[in-house]
């Protein structure tokens, strides 16, 4: 499947993105949505089917599209800071065998320095991935660098204030610990976050997301809270346990159970379910969407916004507007093909 975006595309994209705003209290009564609200579309790795991984040029790519959060996984480098990067190992995406070599024998991100960070470059590494991408000029003079969670929350808020929608974020803690925890939550407090704001703390380890749950508690801050696993794996912690401390699961859709039956047990104890990961980009990538929408499906981590965009744009136009709405709508859409248009003849 060649998917090649032109700079009206993407412009649609993003346009029909806001307009699932608009869509979705007309469509309240064909989603199955925990609040009701259109599915998230959360840039896994940013669009990391298309670009490098966790990089500032991959998360633009994939907001240009129309992502409603980026995803930076965490990870904690020697000197303290929080960078971007999925791995345990630095191998798979960047240079560094080539620019710094092994320490302790590895790669780990922990045995180097912020500043042995910053001398590498990410590498595309998955789905269609190359350096670059037709129509797309990354604004960052560094595109494919590690980026901190700092560039990252700077980036988002910079790119909110350009399209005029707020980007929000998604942070994965990739470890367990007192320092990363401590980190990633002061750093979004320093930032402004508090409630309300369009944040998600996910992590693989249960008794981390506590732990940010206690600390939000006691201070006073209300962060939205998701513990990731399988299906299998939710189901042996307790999806009733889990609502005590966290807002959502993050699951992965091929695990065994994860289908309509576990969303709606979710459902059942006020947790959102966000799925991962969507990784296809052939001829079925788009009924994978809608299947898991028409289940109810809170949010989806995929590598191909524009997949995911399309497809929720196709699954809130099949649902019947509201009379009171079809103005609104009407308009959106009508606003949407002009513009469209515009920037092609541009």
């Amino acid at each position: 499947m060649n998917r090649i975006s032109t700079p009206a595309h993407l412009a649609a994209l993003a346009l029909a993105s806001a307009l699932a705003g608009l869509a979705a209290p007309a469509a309240q009564a064909a989603l199955n949505t925990l609040d009701g609200k259109a599915p998230l579309v959360i840039a896994h790795r940013g669009a990391s089917g298309y670009l490098p991984e966790h990089t500032l040029g991959g998360y633009e790519l994939a907001i240009r599209m129309g992502a409603d959060y980026i995803e930076p996984d965490l990870q904690l480098t020697k000197d303290g800071h929080l960078v971007a990067m999925h791995d345990t190992s630095l191998a798979r995406t960047t240079n560094v065998e080539q620019v710094l070599g092994a320490r302790n024998g590895n790669y780990r991100t922990s045995d180097y320095t912020l500043a042995e960070l910053k001398t590498l470059t990410v590498n595309p590494s998955g789905g269609l991935a190359q350096e670059t991408y037709p129509g797309f000029n990354p604004s960052s003079a560094t595109p494919y660098k590690i980026p901190t969670f700092q560039e990252v929350i700077d980036f988002a808020k910079q790119q909110s204030a350009l399209t005029g929608r707020e980007i929000g974020i998604y942070p994965e803690m990739k470890t367990a610990g007192a320092e990363i925890e401590a980190k990633v939550f002061d750093t979004l407090v320093a930032n402004g976050y508090k409630t309300g704001d369009k944040v998600f703390i996910q992590s693989f380890h249960a008794s981390s997301i506590q732990n940010v749950h206690a600390r939000q508690t006691e201070l006073g801050y209300d962060f939205n809270l998701v513990v990731l696993g399988s299906a299998s794996a939710i189901n042996t912690l307790g999806l009733a346990n889990i609502a005590a401390y966290a807002d959502g699961v993050g699951v992965s859709i091929t695990s065994a159970g994860m289908g309509q039956s576990f969303i709606e047990a979710a459902h059942g104890v006020n947790l959102k379910v966000h799925g991962y990961t969507f990784s296809k980009f052939d001829g079925t990538a788009k009924q994978q969407y809608l299947d898991f929408f028409v289940y109810g499906i809170d949010g989806v981590f995929s590598n191909f916004t524009d997949i995911a965009i399309d497809a929720r744009t196709e699954f809130l136009a099949a649902a019947v507007p509201e009379p009171g709405t079809w103005a609104m709508f009407g308009l959106g859409i009508a606003g949407l093909a002009v513009f469209a248009r515009r920037r092609q003849a541009a």
